[in-house]
């Protein structure tokens, strides 16, 4: 890919001026007085990080630790203003107590990154309302059995017991939740109104099958709890048949009732829910458009010169279709083969649970081919396994396409590659090896648990931090290397790297569209339809996820651009000495940071390899 035009990506590069921390009259360390005061900082900064974590019972879960395992997270207003409270004062103490001067240059990135975090979250505050908690994509309704199902490892008596109790406790979050929505209906931010059936039906779901109904199955999470309880070893059956019984009481007689009181909240909510919506709609919506794309995309770039770099990618992308159209020997336009794409049954599995089974190994394969060839991309590789799964029925509707789960820092959970097969004609054969590798190896897997598993970084560079354009660019970015490294064999497979990268593309034009040029819902369908192969429920899907989402979606193609650049210029610099695997390093072995930052990174590399 051709670098983006100069001074557009570069030279918006978002760095606050709070950051910059040159100070006068700078005193001199030793370098045993640097290491020592550099562990110093980091020991405060995991201190910061341990206290956070002793706060939120969840996000400890998420990381295996079991303390506070019965517990959920608070999620009133009062407990998100403490939470900023504490960090600011966090970062008070640390320019009070530590000189920056005195660090080595990893952990003055640690300041940096610990000090923009806090300010963001700062300056992001006063927006706290401008979101939905309950949406199709996610929200409290889905992510509560998600949770107990893919979180809650049940070793013992007692982790059964703090499962039971957390059935218990759904009712106080439900309590929360419904006062978040009031508390933002107030404010005029209510969901679009195409969210509520989706929303509803993911609810119902969830209280379909024993204990709920009279059904001869179980339901999700008694079924769940059943099979963690009847595979602890040395359980006595009495005490299995009573835990069970527990949970069964819980999920009648608080679970339950939980979620209808939602349900007939947004039952209600749904009679007033807006036709058209976007951020522009919110109270100082402009204001906060702006905050989201510099939040999300780490750069200053403006809504209409992302819009502008939409258009001209998804020009150069189409001037690309257009030679495999020719190499494959396609009569017709480009339009005319997006139809063909969309609709030939070739690109297509069964629509049963054969045809889901055989998405899976294919994904499979795809993921332990590039395991075999990892030595070529890179010197730091993950020790966490990853699986590929189909997303579960209760929440097929609401969840997206594809997406990748974390594994546990212990190792008691492999990463998860989710892929939504609810509807085999959303999931072409042609998407799935670039949405392999973007979600897998070398994707998501790769980028996510090797940060988990650096050594000599402080815990919120690891678990805490992330960095939409960082992230999502790295996921992008992975999608061109195996095309690089000779894969994508078929020219349909190359077609359906493009046409992610496409996709992406149009996600700079629509989202800006959406939330910035007051594009109506139909408008924006209707130009991915006109511009990209995917169907069309595909685009209506992709474009109610980015309703809900401001901003998001255009981190994806700026941050994989910006990787691309440091890149070239690395080559350029380096020319025969460029070793991509010492890139892909710096690129990964700082954890996630902001653009301007890994510019900063790769300079620093360029600079010693130079010296050296």
């Amino acid at each position: 890919m051709k670098s983006i035009r100069p001074g557009v990506l570069a030279a918006s590069l978002f760095l606050s001026a709070a950051v910059v921390l040159a100070a006068p009259n700078e005193k001199s360390y030793t370098p045993a007085q640097t290491a020592a005061e550099s562990k110093r900082v980091n020991e405060f900064f995991d201190k910061c990080f341990d206290e956070n974590v002793a706060r939120h019972p969840q996000f400890a879960s998420s990381l295996g630790i079991k303390k506070d395992y019965d517990k959920w997270e608070d999620l009133s207003d009062s407990s998100n203003a403490e939470d900023l409270a504490i960090s600011l004062q966090n970062l008070a103490t640390l320019k009070r107590d530590f000189d920056f001067n005195s660090l080595d240059p990893q952990t003055q990135l640690s300041w940096r990154l610990f000090e923009q975090d806090v300010q963001t979250n700062a300056e992001g505050f006063r927006f706290r309302f401008h979101n939905y908690p309950v949406n199709q994509m996610f929200g409290w309704h889905s992510s509560t059995p998600t949770f107990l199902i893919n979180i809650h490892r049940i070793d013992s008596v007692s982790d059964a017991e703090a499962y039971i109790a957390r059935l218990n406790g759904v009712a106080k979050q439900a309590e929360q939740v419904i006062a978040n929505l009031q508390t933002r209906a107030e404010k005029g931010i209510i969901p679009p109104r195409f969210a509520f059936p989706l929303v509803l039906d993911a609810c119902r779901k969830v209280t379909v099958g024993r204990p709920f109904d009279a059904s001869e199955n179980d339901s999700t999470l008694l079924a769940d709890f059943t099979k963690k309880v009847t595979a602890l070893k040395d359980l006595d059956q009495p005490t299995r048949d009573r835990l069970i019984g527990d949970a069964i009481d819980a999920l009648t007689a608080s679970f339950r009732p939980a979620y209808q009181k939602i349900i007939a909240f947004l039952e209600e909510q749904e009679k007033t829910a807006p036709a058209e919506a976007g951020a522009w709609q919110f109270p100082d919506g402009r204001n906060f458009y702006e905050f989201a794309l510099r939040r999300t995309t780490t750069t200053n770039l403006s809504a209409d010169e992302i819009h502008e770099l939409g258009l001209k990618e998804i020009a150069r992308i189409h001037g690309e279709m257009g030679k495999i159209k020719e190499k494959v020997g396609f009569k017709g336009d480009l339009q005319a083969m997006f139809k063909f794409m969309r609709s030939d049954p070739q690109f297509y599995l069964p629509d049963t649970e054969e045809g889901r089974a055989e998405y899976l190994s294919r994904a499979t394969k795809m993921i332990d081919t590039m395991r075999g060839r990892l030595d070529e991309l890179f010197l730091t590789k993950p020790k966490a396994d990853i699986v590929v799964k189909a997303v579960e029925k209760f929440r097929e509707k609401s969840a997206g396409k594809a997406f990748y789960q974390q594994p546990a820092p212990d190792g008691s959970r492999p990463g998860m590659f989710y892929v939504n097969l609810a509807d085999m004609k959303s999931t072409p054969t042609y998407e799935l090896e670039a949405l392999a590798y973007h979600e897998g190896i070398p994707g998501h897997h790769m980028q996510i648990a090797i940060a988990q598993e650096l050594t000599g970084l402080p815990k919120f560079r690891k678990f805490g931090t992330r960095f939409t354009a960082y992230s999502e660019g790295w996921g992008l970015y992975t999608e061109q290397i195996p095309k690089e490294m000779g894969l994508y064999q078929d020219s349909y497979s190359d077609f359906g790297r493009l046409a992610m990268e496409l996709w992406r593309a149009g996600r700079l034009v629509v989202d800006t569209g959406l939330h910035h040029k007051r594009w109506t819902r139909q408008q924006a369908i209707d130009y991915l339809i006109k511009n990209t192969p995917n169907a069309e429920d595909d685009c209506v899907e992709a474009i109610n996820r980015y309703i809900v989402s401001p901003s998001q979606a255009t981190a994806y193609k700026i941050g994989m651009i910006k990787i691309l650049d440091l890149r070239e210029k690395a080559k350029k610099e380096l020319g025969a000495k460029f070793d991509l695997r010492q890139f892909h390093d710096v690129v990964l072995t700082s954890g996630p940071v902001p653009m301007d930052i890994l510019e900063e990174l790769v300079d620093r590399w360029l600079k010693s390899r130079a010296e050296g």
